[in-house]
């Protein structure tokens, strides 16, 4: 019933409440040693991308840099070029 009022969204303070139970239930725990479990439980989820994957993302963000660093690089020398023109 609460749905259909907002358009199919959970209401936030829903959202509020359960964090703040979590936040009692793991507070109770020994901090340190929890912490690292759940650390080690959560990294055992993620999926790493392969050997592949790695190096041609990486080649593409090099690329970019490269070609921002130039865009960059271009558009301050129109910049210098025109000073100098205009402001002798």
């Amino acid at each position: 019933m609460m749905r259909s009022a907002l358009n199919g969204r959970v209401p936030l303070t829903r959202f509020v409440r359960m964090e703040k139970k979590e936040a009692t239930a793991t507070s109770s725990g020994s901090g340190l040693v929890t912490f690292l479990q759940d650390v080690r439980n959560e990294l055992k989820k993620v999926i790493w991308p392969t050997r592949q994957q790695l190096i041609s993302e990486s080649f593409a963000v090099i690329v970019m840099v490269v070609a921002s660093t130039l865009m960059i690089y271009l558009v301050d020398s129109v910049f210098v070029w025109l000073s100098q023109r205009l402001f002798p």
